[in-house]
């Protein structure tokens, strides 16, 4: 009896399945996370026993976080509130949604706690059907855990180090963070090509523009992910690339010929898809070559002719935030839900707010009574969803949260050492006319003047040696990044005071005129000059000339959100004497094409 009894024991502590609950989060999950039950086998069984009203539930991915919930003192994207947590648990128990977009940022042990909360309702209220749990990680978990866990450069970053594994091992490091702390899915890698150095919301978030470099690069980080337990997801099918507005606010058409199309914008996708991804995100954008009368999250030539039929992609269809304006302000929640099902997705993001949320649900439970969604087309997406959740060993019932261990995951040494690594290796030198690297110089001061953390980067020069640093901000924040007139007056009364001068720039966009007008001002003041951009490199375009141009592509559509000190340590240091090796993921008018840098062996410009 004793004998059996331990064997059962060994039987399951050695069962794959039984290693995702209890063992390392940081194991590759996607292989060893088998059961004796296989994927087709468990999710036809799982449906047996699922009510109509669970099945419409795993089409919908609920938000954490709405607009408009919160006093304006307090943070909307903080720690989960209670009104959160009861919307959270209402949306699972009696919605039966199937899936969660995280939104909050906490520290790793309560991240881990609340999702492990979401899990466990999910288990006891959808037919034992544990959650995906998602969240946009485009440059790590500190996107979720701003202060424990790792930040990575954005992906122009990457990109500009020219070594796909260092893309890898940002999925890798990111999955194994993800999973300590709950997540499963991560909406990334941006597998758009940024050919419109104007696009207002894509830009370093891409990994450049050239399509060969995006493919490889997106390839690297799907396989770093997925290989340690975590979906991936290329985002914005079938590209974001060339847009002139922010699908935020506006909905966006591109007028790009079908073979523009074929040979810029899809090849990253296919790329993506031959890699294994498991899922892909839609965009809210006209794709006027292919469908000229709805945004592709709408259009079944998009969804189900361009995606599935023709590219053969078999994994999960989930929308972008459908609470964004371009979808939104259009169409409304539950019509939306509607037409982006039959159209081909699998699941929806529903983002806004509760209302909106529980709006979706009732919106496709609807159209499923009416038969406008046949049992049919419910059942694939389903079955695919929970095909999904089996391979990613979900079918066990447990959560790979792990409270107790959470924050010594999230902030493991090797994490942040692979990270500063690649940070220093992305730095590019653009131009350097004999005037770096800096003397650390106690007798000399610098002047540092920006508009995004310049306080920040300030402390950095003073702890490396820099000498005396004045400080000069806009004052506003990140956000508001266009000084005015008289802010450029007193910034030039402070420079006088300086020895050097050191200006960092920071746009997602078209750079503002009032950053322009300050770099030409402090230009002629006849001192030695560096302008660092942290957003766009195509800051240098529009910039009157200076002896030396630096990118470090550290800051997004969203500068406020999560800083990227990993970033401003590496390029302090190359001021001051690291030698440089990025190169150009994108070019810079005529004169600086993909693949330009310059190092401190070769860096005076010609």
């Amino acid at each position: 009896m004793k004998i059996f009894f331990y064997s059962i024991i060994i039987l399951f502590v050695f069962t794959p399945g039984a290693l995702f609950s209890i063992s390392s989060c940081d194991r590759d999950l996607s292989r060893s996370a088998r059961s004796t039950v296989d994927a087709e086998t468990w999710a036809k069984n799982t449906m047996a026993g699922m009510s109509d009203r669970q099945k419409i539930g795993q089409l919908i991915m609920a938000a954490t976080v709405w607009d408009e919930q919160l006093p304006l003192e307090q943070d909307p994207m903080g720690p989960p509130t209670r009104r959160q947590k009861d919307h959270m648990q209402r949306m699972i128990t009696e919605y039966h949604i199937g899936s969660v977009i995280v939104y909050n940022r906490d520290r790793s042990e309560n991240m881990a706690r609340f999702n492990k909360q979401l899990q466990r309702w999910s288990v006891e209220s959808n037919a034992g059907v544990p959650l995906f749990i998602s969240a946009d990680l485009e440059f790590g978990l500190a996107q979720r855990i701003p202060e424990e866990a790792t930040v990575f450069p954005r992906q122009m970053g990457i990109s500009a180090t020219g070594e796909p594994d260092f893309a890898y091992e940002q999925g890798r490091i990111t999955a194994i963070e993800a999973l300590a702390t709950g997540f499963n899915w991560s909406f990334s890698p941006l597998a758009d090509v940024n050919v419109n150095p104007a696009n207002p919301v894509i830009g370093v978030r891409s990994f450049g523009e050239r399509f060969s470099v995006v493919s490889e690069m997106s390839r690297a980080m799907i396989r770093g992910s997925q290989e340690h337990g975590v979906i991936a997801t290329p985002k914005h099918f079938p590209g974001h690339g060339n847009t002139d507005f922010d699908s935020h606010y506006d909905l966006s058409t591109v007028t790009y010929d079908l073979a523009t199309l074929r040979e810029i914008h899809l090849p990253p996708f296919q790329s993506s898809f031959d890699a294994g991804a498991d899922a892909v995100m839609t965009a809210h954008v006209i794709i006027e070559a292919v469908d000229p009368t709805v945004p592709a999250t709408l259009s079944r030539r998009v969804l189900t002719g361009l995606l599935r039929d023709e590219m053969g992609f078999e994994g999960i269809i989930v929308t972008d935030a459908m609470g964004m304006d371009a979808i939104d302000s259009n169409w409304g929640a539950g019509e939306a839900a509607v037409m982006a099902v039959v159209a081909g997705a699998d699941i929806i993001m529903a983002t806004g707010t509760p209302e909106q949320q529980m709006e979706t649900f009732n919106a496709l439970y609807d159209a499923f009574q009416r038969g406008d969604i046949s049992e049919e087309r419910l059942d694939d997406s389903v079955f695919r969803i929970l095909k999904i959740k089996h391979k990613y060993g979900l079918h066990h019932g447990f959560s790979s949260a792990d409270p107790a261990r959470a924050r010594e995951v999230t902030m493991r040494a090797e994490h942040r050492d692979k990270a500063g690594e690649i940070a220093r290796k992305s730095i590019t030198m653009v131009r350097n006319q004999g005037l770096l690297p800096f003397e650390r110089d106690e007798e000399l001061t610098t002047f540092v003047a920006g508009v995004a953390y310049t306080r920040e980067i300030s402390d950095l020069i003073r702890k490396t040696g820099g000498g005396k640093v004045i400080t000069w901000d806009y004052g506003n924040g990140p956000v508001d990044n266009d000084p005015t007139p008289e802010a450029i007056v007193d910034a030039i009364r402070k420079a006088e005071e300086a020895d050097r001068i050191l200006l960092f720039t920071y746009s997602y966009s078209q750079i503002p005129e009032g950053q322009v007008k300050l770099s030409e001002a402090l230009s002629i003041m006849g001192k030695p000059m560096v302008v660092v951009s942290l957003g766009l490199p195509y800051d240098l375009v529009e910039i009157p000339a200076v002896p030396v141009y630096i990118a470090t592509y550290s800051l997004d559509r969203w500068p406020d959100v999560t800083p990227t000190p990993v970033v401003w340590n590496a390029v302090v240091d190359v001021i001051f004497g690291e030698n440089p090796s990025g190169r150009l993921p994108v070019a810079l008018g005529t004169d600086y094409p993909v693949g330009y840098g310059l190092s401190y062996q070769a860096s005076t410009e010609q």
